[in-house]
């Protein structure tokens, strides 16, 4: 049956991060075969069939005000008219809701006990944006006959349980899927794409994608960078926002000629052919879509294990990748990539599972398992 999905999403482009990418993967599985209705404030995506809907952005800050107004423009554009409203978002209505970070009573209240736990909601009560933020999570997830949460990660799932253990009737995992490329990269294809990007022609290339440079763990990866032999440097792609922070830390750490700073890519086909290896020591990732993407690529992976980054949970060390116990340890994280540059061997061997790991995850299972959850709710009646 074909089904007129609308689809909300405040940033629909590649570059917002990895909430965005997944959110456009879908859409692009779902518009081969549905009328999709794609509700955003910012575009930089076509594809056939797909229809957009801008909705304008009156106050760039605070950004609470503008989650509010987002809110209420798509409830009453989506009010009638669509068989399903699928949110990415942090709003009261729709069907299926897919969340794809930590809930904020999770991130406010975890682990505070005590005089801590009374000191965090002193905090919330005197602060409009976090009792915003927390009046519609509590709406979002104020489960209804008909509606559903999905989260991208079962780590996502337990950290959802704890927050609001009453979704666990409705909750689903649907991990983020991967576009194998044709593979192997040929040293022609590498040198092709490092002039493409202007990086240097020789040496090992590490690679670290990420919008949120501190929040992804990249001052760490700088800090061993510095200790680790010239000849190996790094390309970093991520909003340019704040590249002048970084571009000081890496000069007061001696590599200030050995960091690219590549800016936003909307392809990022170039960076992962050019590249020996992705590090990522990220501090907090529900996730971890860029993992899943570098391996379907065929690079070795350096990654925060749990609890920092979901997709950890899947993954075995020195399998499919090298598992950091802590992204803020230096000297871990320099170990690891020394380890891995260092032996061919178990470069190639984590390369080859990770590609099967990721043969595994396509964006066409993503989308059968959203359609399949769609006409169960269709099935049972669906409510906003």
């Amino acid at each position: 049956m074909r089904l007129k999905i609308a689809v909300l999403s405040r940033n629909f482009s590649t570059t917002g991060g990895g909430a965005e990418h997944y959110s456009i993967a879908i859409v692009e599985q779902l518009a081969k075969h549905h009328e999709v209705h794609v509700f955003a404030q910012t575009f930089a995506h076509a594809f056939p069939g797909v229809h957009y809907h801008a909705i304008g952005r009156f106050l760039q800050r605070p950004r609470w005000i503008n989650q509010w107004w987002f809110a209420m423009a798509t409830w009453w554009a989506t009010r009638k008219g669509f068989d399903i409203v699928h949110s990415h978002e942090n709003v009261w209505h729709g069907n299926v809701q897919t969340v794809h970070v930590l809930p904020v009573r999770h991130s406010l209240f975890h682990g505070k006990t005590g005089l801590a736990w009374w000191l965090r909601c002193m905090k919330v009560a005197s602060s409009p944006r976090l009792l915003s933020y927390l009046w519609l999570e509590k709406q979002r997830y104020n489960l209804t006959p008909g509606r559903r949460v999905v989260v991208v990660s079962d780590a996502l799932r337990k950290a959802m349980l704890q927050a609001y253990p009453g979704v666990a009737g409705a909750l689903d995992v649907v991990t983020p899927g991967v576009a194998v490329p044709a593979l192997p990269t040929s040293a022609a294809q590498k040198q092709e794409a490092r002039e493409r990007l202007g990086l240097p022609a020789n040496g090992a290339c590490l690679l670290f994608v990420g919008n949120d440079f501190r929040k992804k763990g990249l001052p760490a990866l700088i800090n061993a960078l510095a200790r680790l032999e010239p000849g190996v440097y790094l390309a970093v792609v991520g909003n340019p926002s704040q590249a002048n922070a970084i571009g000081q830390l890496a000069r007061e750490c001696g590599v200030g000629e050995r960091v690219h700073l590549l800016g936003a890519l909307l392809q990022m086909d170039s960076a992962y052919r050019a590249c020996d290896m992705l590090v990522h020591p990220t501090l907090q990732d529900s996730y971890g879509m860029v993992v899943l993407e570098a391996m379907a690529y065929g690079l070795p992976v350096v990654v925060s294990g749990l609890p920092y980054c979901g997709i950890a949970e899947d993954l075995t060390h020195q399998a499919q990748a090298w598992l950091l116990p802590s992204p803020h340890d230096v000297s871990a994280l320099e170990h690891a990539i020394q380890s891995v540059l260092g032996s061919p061997e178990l470069a190639q061997s984590m390369a080859e599972k990770g590609l099967q790991f990721a043969q595994g995850h396509s964006w066409e299972l993503a989308g059968q398992q959203h359609e399949r959850l769609f006409a169960d709710l269709l099935a049972k009646g669906v409510d906003r």
